[in-house]
């Protein structure tokens, strides 16, 4: 027993071990599959490294004893993953594409076309190895999501403090949360005065003061005040647990993403096995020469092989995703591009999508008769804010570093919860944020917003900006008003242009889906032209919208970049994250992810993945009308082997070719969204 349990009879395993909270800026590591944990990725990979040796032997001019046999290799490590599922398919009454693909390939070394077999099946190892790297890394951060949530939790009980796992905890338990600690549980504040940042489930820029009665969230981050908080909810039922349950039944529930030639696969491939068996068996009934009706046969699978076809759809697709990438955009896959081509409806986060998502000083207006410049009310505030690691005082001193100004050493530093910090500069008491005892006339109107927020009871009150609107904050000195500091949630620079460009593309304006506050929304909505606008949605809140859009046959758009987006993106037809700040989970759960959170890329991409969508059904159209010609000319004349050989690999050079015009920078010009500034 231990010497604690035996003084208080209260079990702390861990009392003479502190437990060490992890500091924000230095997150746990995240659980990432690598590429070749893969068995796809390793085959895959085996399979291109044999296949490319055997084409610099092959082109080198070369013995066939010194390449073939790594042709060998690369048909075998590729290809038998397939020809698995595709048997698997067969038993299963059904034909695939993975299965026809390796008999094409088979049929193609049959009659000496080996290195175009080979080619045919690294493509679909490859495609295979990427399909399995994007489902572990979406599974991945969803696993990562719930580190958000602590292990642990210090529970009070009537006679002592406990640190239990989370996952023990039961509604009514009381939980203990210090200075900097993450919340372990959703439940509602008994005691205490705080500020915790819940950007995570609600998206919103700035810390949220807590005081008794409030509600909070597991997995937010605790500010400079200490809590009681009892809980209210079971963990597994939380608001955490619930965003990684509505990410994986959105994935699941999902439509089958697949390419338009996959959509016709199984007729395809039941039409062309059961066409060359008559090709060759018919001529044998009626007395043709087996070797003969082989040569016809295999000739008949050549040119009807979907080759071409193939290339129609994923030259397009892949030279679109290419030249988004150049701009700023990754497009996870082909089929991601294809589908951002479909959307029709548009629904945009707030926080972090059409805004900046970190605040930052818009105005600066000392008082009448406080003797004060703009730059040296700015300065004093920045002394004032310099230890402090709230996001308002970072704005604050980084606004001055811009500007060049010298910060004073300040001394005798105090942050109080949900009010400021009061420091001493120059020999003089600098508050920032709630002033304690505010005068009772204001000299203009900003003071007087200020006062008026401050009686309410409202720490960093919270009253129109100069743009977006935002948040002003008093700053004093020894008790008396010297002026304000109006900081906001800066609106992008696109994002006006941005929402008009998406509204002709889609015809419809898009949808603001935010957990932010409702009069912020609206700030935001008036600035970007939009009108349908939800505010203080939890993240089921956002999949439910994105539901009932879809529910009457839109297909949706969702552009976020939170956890808290991770559900609505992952339910949307098509989901596209901001990447510089955006989470992990909704970085891998996003089809796409504005690189360097340029927001006028997203209608531009949209206009590209159309543009393929049309190249696409040009080259069908190239790649139908050759096969056509050929299995004609194949059964109603007789077309050389080598004939036909040329022409189907002319069809899928040409159709090759035709696919990569979209790589052009001017692809791109022709959908890029002019600068328009802000509005009002």
């Amino acid at each position: 027993m231990s010497l604690h349990v035996f003084l208080y009879g209260c079990p702390v395993s861990t009392t003479l071990t502190p437990v060490r909270v992890p500091s924000p800026a230095h997150p746990a590591p995240r659980r990432r599959t690598r590429v070749l944990a893969l068995p796809e990725a390793r085959w895959a990979l085996a399979s291109t490294v044999a296949f490319l040796a055997a084409l610099a032997l092959d082109l080198g001019g070369l013995p066939w004893w010194a390449y073939g046999p790594l042709y060998a290799v690369a048909y075998a490590t590729g290809g038998w993953e397939p020809a698995l599922e595709g048997l698997r398919a067969v038993r299963d009454r059904t034909l695939d594409v993975d299965l026809l693909m390796i008999v094409a390939a088979l049929g193609a070394a049959a009659i000496g076309q080996v290195r175009d077999g080979a080619l045919l099946i690294v493509i679909f190892a490859t495609s295979g190895a990427l399909e399995a790297l994007a489902t572990a890394r979406t599974a991945d951060s969803v696993r990562g999501l719930l580190d958000l949530a602590p292990s642990i939790a210090t529970r009070v009980t009537e006679n002592c403090e406990e640190l239990v796992p989370t996952s023990e905890l039961a509604v009514g338990d009381v939980l203990l949360i210090r200075p900097g600690e993450r919340i372990g549980a959703d439940g509602r504040v008994l005691e205490g005065a705080s500020e915790a940042d819940q950007a995570t489930i609600t998206g919103e820029p700035l810390p949220v003061t807590k005081g008794p009665g409030d509600e909070v969230f597991a997995g937010t981050l605790n500010g400079t005040g200490v809590l009681r908080v009892r809980v209210e909810r079971d963990p597994a039922d939380s608001v955490i647990a619930r965003i990684v349950t509505l990410v994986e039944e959105a994935s699941r529930t999902k439509a089958p993403t697949q390419l338009f030639i996959e959509k016709v696969e199984q007729r395809y491939a039941l039409g062309m096995v059961t066409a060359t068996l008559a090709v060759f068996g018919v001529p044998l009934i009626f007395g043709t020469d087996l070797t003969d009706a082989l040569l016809r046969a295999m000739t008949f699978m050549i040119v009807a092989s979907p080759c071409a076809v193939v290339l129609a759809t994923m030259p397009p697709l892949l030279s679109a995703i290419a030249n988004a990438g150049r701009h700023g955009v990754l497009v996870k896959s082909a089929v991601a591009m294809e589908r951002l081509g479909e959307v029709d409806a548009v629904a945009l986060d707030k926080t972090g999508t059409l805004t900046e998502g970190t605040p930052e000083v818009s105005a600066v207006r000392p008082l009448p008769g406080s003797g004060l410049t703009p730059d040296a009310l700015l300065s004093l505030a920045a002394a004032a804010e310099h230890p402090s690691e709230h996001p308002l005082g970072r704005a604050v001193v980084r606004a001055a570093r811009e500007r060049g100004l010298r910060i004073a050493d300040a001394r005798d530093f105090a942050a109080v919860p949900g009010r400021g910090v009061t420091a001493v500069v120059g020999g003089r008491v600098i508050g920032v944020g709630r002033g304690e005892d505010p005068v009772a006339e204001a000299v203009d109107a900003d003071a007087t917003g200020v006062v008026d927020a401050l009686r309410a009871d409202a720490p960093r009150a919270a009253v129109p900006g100069t743009e977006v609107g935002g948040t002003v904050v008093l700053v004093t000195g020894d008790g008396v008003p010297l002026g304000t500091l109006a900081l906001t949630d800066r609106l992008r620079p696109h994002a006006p242009a941005t929402t008009a460009a998406l509204t002709a593309l889609t015809g419809t304006a898009p949808i603001l889906l935010t957990g932010d506050n409702a009069r912020a929304a609206a700030r935001v909505a008036e600035s970007t032209g939009l009108t349908d606008v939800r505010a203080d949605l939890l993240p089921e809140g956002k999949v439910d919208a994105v539901r009932e859009l879809q529910d009457a046959g839109r297909k949706v758009l969702f552009v976020g970049d939170g956890v808290n987006d991770a559900p609505a993106l992952a339910a949307a037809h098509s989901g596209i994250a901001m990447g510089r700040a955006g989470s992990d989970l909704a970085l891998e759960t996003a089809d796409a992810v504005v690189v360097r959170d340029e927001l006028a890329t997203v209608p531009s991409v949209v206009r590209l993945s159309r543009a393929a969508r049309r190249l696409v059904v040009q080259n069908l159209v190239i790649a139908g009308t050759f096969i056509a010609g050929l299995v004609l000319w194949d059964l109603l004349g007789h077309l050389p082997l080598p004939l036909g050989v040329a022409g189907h690999e002319g069809s899928t050079v040409l159709v090759g070719l035709n696919g990569l015009r979209l790589l052009r920078g001017s692809a791109w010009r022709s959908g890029r969204v002019p600068f328009q500034g802000t509005r009002g």
